[in-house]
């Protein structure tokens, strides 16, 4: 599998966002792991261009990031902001 545990820990203390080395419930550390999934899918649809399921998967995982986003523009505008800032997306 393309994302194993250990990968997860990697993604998840490299972003710099958590609380903790356990935290995985924050909205950052789950949008830092949903770009990483969007990510890797993208790169599967260049390739596989009529894998129609992982597309699918592709726009839920964009809409699921793009609550996030909206809840942590709600909440905090800083740490939207800085999160915006460090993965590089864009509105």
């Amino acid at each position: 599998m393309y994302l194993t545990t250990d990968k997860k820990k990697e993604i998840f203390e490299t972003q710099g966002f958590n609380k903790s080395a356990t935290d995985t419930g924050s909205p950052e550390s789950q949008i830092s792991l949903f770009t990483y999934r969007i990510n890797h899918l993208t790169a599967h649809l260049k390739t596989h261009k009529k894998d129609h399921d992982t597309r699918l998967s592709l726009l839920k995982l964009v809409g699921k990031r793009r609550s996030l986003l909206d809840y942590l523009y709600r909440e905090d505008i800083s740490r939207y902001r800085s999160i915006i800032a460090e993965l590089g997306l864009r509105k």
